[in-house]
């Protein structure tokens, strides 16, 4: 389905600013719906002889929708969007008119004109209507919280008619919480409450607070109520900005163990300040999971630490052995040996210091390359390149990974570039000695391959028999461990190339 972007820039003129308001609206209108029991459509002029597009929609939670279908893009005009016209050109709130039917479910209908403010502050054009739709086929008994919600609502709808809300939204914030139903928080001009929602008053029986909320002072009150002053005043202060007409950012409040975030949100229909509205949700169990999960990802970086000590112990054990070695074939295994343990003490390094079980690779495939050519036993100065990206790769994949590339690294660069033997004449290669690996992804799958220009697979050389230790390894990781595939074949320019496949999803 289009965006509700897509759709404004294919059938209408309205400027990126019009359409970035539009888009604010919408990531804040399910607080109206909620709070209104009604179906938000948000409607855009497509042309000149009023007809309209929907371009977004929002179904309330704490009431059934008027529309089982969904509404976006679909475009009508004629008497069926009247009450549209009459709000965007008029640019007021329509509420007149007699209920209207969508199959066997009896609607009422509003239009709310949408307004973007100038930079200087005015109340701009009229861009788009806000279509609220209520379904009445269930029969309500108004109540208190009802007639709270909708008083708010409406004062929310002149808001939009003024071009004042949304306010704006700070960095790092969601619209995902505090909703309607987690707790609501009516405030008079002096900050003073005058209704409180049952689910907010027990938000605040659970930070310490017994008493009935009506008639506090809300900011006083968080002072009084907060373990840090710090947070407590912090808290304050955004109710006291809400209350002269700014959108302060959301707070949270610690005590007794408890924990609530709050959302303080003006209320000033018509440009004049009547109080605010302050959202409230207990987030105690989330704040509690999520130490629960610092500690934890705390704990796996400091065991990734240890793994990674301990691996360059052996690595430091195995290479004073090796000095000590007078056979030289004992020695080359013993050297072999630290460098393998070497490159899966990289994986857990970088993991040492993640938030999660995953690394970037491309550095890791850069280090061990680099490492590779410092150490290959050969004559020649091979250059290394990567191409392409490996992205970022689940520790599992990437402790095996790093260790087929190390290898097949090594194979490129010793035995694809071998020292000249004795007696044998020095002649300059055409090109650069160089070994390029290169990676992309494809259908959940990883591609890479490795390829040298050096002298190429000896005519008797059998991939799938025998062969040294390390294509052994090769073989047995990217089989086994990476479930992929892997051919060495001779590369397309000459040399050698080694593709491997390997499947990212778990399977």
């Amino acid at each position: 389905m289009s965006t509700l972007r897509d759709l404004a820039e294919e059938h209408t003129q309205l400027r990126p600013a019009d359409i970035d308001h539009l888009h604010r609206i919408a990531g804040d209108w399910q607080l109206l719906s909620d709070l209104s029991f009604a179906d938000l459509l948000l409607w855009v002029p497509v042309d000149a002889d009023g007809t309209f597009l929907c371009v977004a929609q929002v179904r309330p939670t704490t009431a059934p929708t008027a529309y089982l279908d969904d509404q976006v893009g679909r475009i009508v005009g004629g008497p069926e969007v009247a009450h549209l016209e009459v709000a965007y050109r008029q640019g007021r709130i329509w509420r007149e008119g007699d209920p209207v039917w969508y199959g066997d479910v009896p609607a009422r209908h509003e239009a709310i004109p949408v307004r973007l403010r100038t930079a200087d502050g005015e109340a701009g054009e009229v861009i788009a209507v806000v279509g609220r739709d209520t379904n009445l086929s269930t029969a309500r008994t108004p109540s208190q919280l009802e007639l709270n919600y909708l008083t708010t609502a409406d004062d929310l709808a002149q808001m939009i008619a003024d071009g004042t809300f949304p306010p704006p939204r700070h960095p790092g914030e969601t619209t995902s919480a505090p909703r309607v139903g987690d707790g609501l928080v009516r405030l008079d001009a002096g900050g003073k409450v005058t209704y409180a929602s049952p689910n907010a008053q027990s938000a605040y029986r659970r930070l310490g607070y017994a008493s009935h909320l009506v008639g506090e002072d809300l900011a006083k009150l968080h002072r009084r109520l907060a373990s840090d002053p710090l947070d407590g005043t912090e808290a304050a202060n955004g109710i006291l900005a809400a209350l002269r007409g700014e959108g302060p950012p959301r707070r949270e409040i610690d005590a007794r163990g408890a924990t609530m975030l709050t959302r303080a949100l003006p209320l000033m229909p018509a440009g004049v300040p009547i109080g605010a509205l302050v959202l409230v949700r207990d987030i105690t169990e989330v704040r509690r999971r999520d130490r629960a999960l610092i500690t934890k990802d705390a704990t796996i970086r400091e065991i990734h630490h240890r793994v990674k000590n301990n691996l360059q112990t052996v690595a430091a054990l195995l290479r004073l052995q090796a000095r000590r070695v007078s056979m030289p074939e004992a020695r080359v295994a013993l050297e072999e040996s630290v460098r393998r343990v070497a490159s899966i003490a990289l994986v857990h390094e970088t993991l040492s210091m993640s938030s999660d079980e995953a690394v970037e690779f491309d550095g890791i495939v850069d280090r061990v390359a680099s490492a590779a050519t410092e150490v290959a036993a050969t004559e020649v100065s091979v250059g290394m390149r990567r191409t392409g990206s490996f992205g970022v790769l689940p520790a599992e994949i990437a402790t095996s990974l790093v260790m087929v590339l190390n290898e097949l690294l090594l194979n490129a660069v010793e035995h694809g570039f071998p020292p000249a033997e004795e007696g044998d004449e020095v002649v300059e290669p055409a090109t650069r000695p160089e070994v390029v690996v290169a990676a992309h992804r494809q259908r959940k799958q990883l591609h890479v391959s490795v390829t040298d220009n050096g002298r190429g697979l000896p005519a008797e050389f059998d991939a799938d028999r025998g062969g040294r230790l390390g294509l052994q390894i090769v073989r047995a990781l990217v089989t086994g461990e990476l479930r992929g595939s892997i051919e060495l074949r001779p590369g397309p320019t000459g040399g050698t190339e080694a593709v491997l496949v390997l499947p990212l999803a778990k399977g």
